[in-house]
């Protein structure tokens, strides 16, 4: 019987850029205001672990009862833990009062899948990367969610996240392999009102 767990991956880390990139080798998706959370599942059950490695499975405890119901035997997903409205979009404000009080109304929104059933991924090139991810989330309208991406067009899709008063959007190399650290392979473009907060709290 397998007596060591899986282990936490330090996450790959998107570098700030002021523009997202316009090729169409670049996939484009929505950053999305929440904690950044790794879910991993081996024998032994599932675990959240925060980009810190901070275990954090009892105040996720629903997202990891959600884990334990895919139909894998062993995975790591790298994700975003938010706090969604009713139309979906993160509300960052409410992610400390749901983790205390009403945990049940988080979602964990994948969008990578670093191990799957024996086999590690991070060499795959991301595109693949998804499409196995899919597999495992699909139809993802429950509590574990999948992250929608569209190919090229970053500079529209930016406007549009402006536009719905998201926090930005992060943009990867569709043949980019996983690797821990920061890295220009994927880059983040945050709004402009988003960023002007983050220099008031840091003022």
């Amino acid at each position: 019987m397998q007596t060591e767990r899986l282990k936490f991956i330090k996450p790959m880390k998107p570098l700030l850029v002021r523009e997202p990139p316009v090729s169409d080798d670049w996939l484009h998706e929505i950053k999305y205001d929440g904690f950044r959370v790794q879910l991993i599942l081996d024998w032994a059950g599932a675990r959240a672990f925060t980009r810190n490695e901070h275990d954090w499975s009892r105040r996720f405890w629903p997202v990891v009862d959600a884990a334990e119901k895919l139909k894998a035997k062993s995975f790591i997903l790298d994700g975003e833990m938010i706090a969604p409205e009713p139309d979906g979009r993160p509300n960052f404000l409410q992610m400390h009062s749901r983790m205390a009080w009403n945990a049940e109304l988080l979602a964990y929104v994948a969008f990578d899948i670093l191990y799957l059933d024996g086999e590690d991924l991070r060499a795959v090139p991301l595109i693949e990367r998804k499409a196995k991810l899919w597999q495992l989330v699909k139809p993802a309208t429950g509590i574990i969610q999948y992250s929608q991406h569209v190919e090229g067009g970053g500079a529209d899709f930016y406007e549009a996240a402006q536009r719905m008063g998201l926090e930005g959007i992060v943009s990867k190399r569709r043949e980019s392999p996983y690797k821990s650290g920061a890295t220009d392979a994927w880059v983040k473009t945050k709004s402009p009102n988003y960023l002007r907060r983050e220099r008031k709290r840091a003022a």
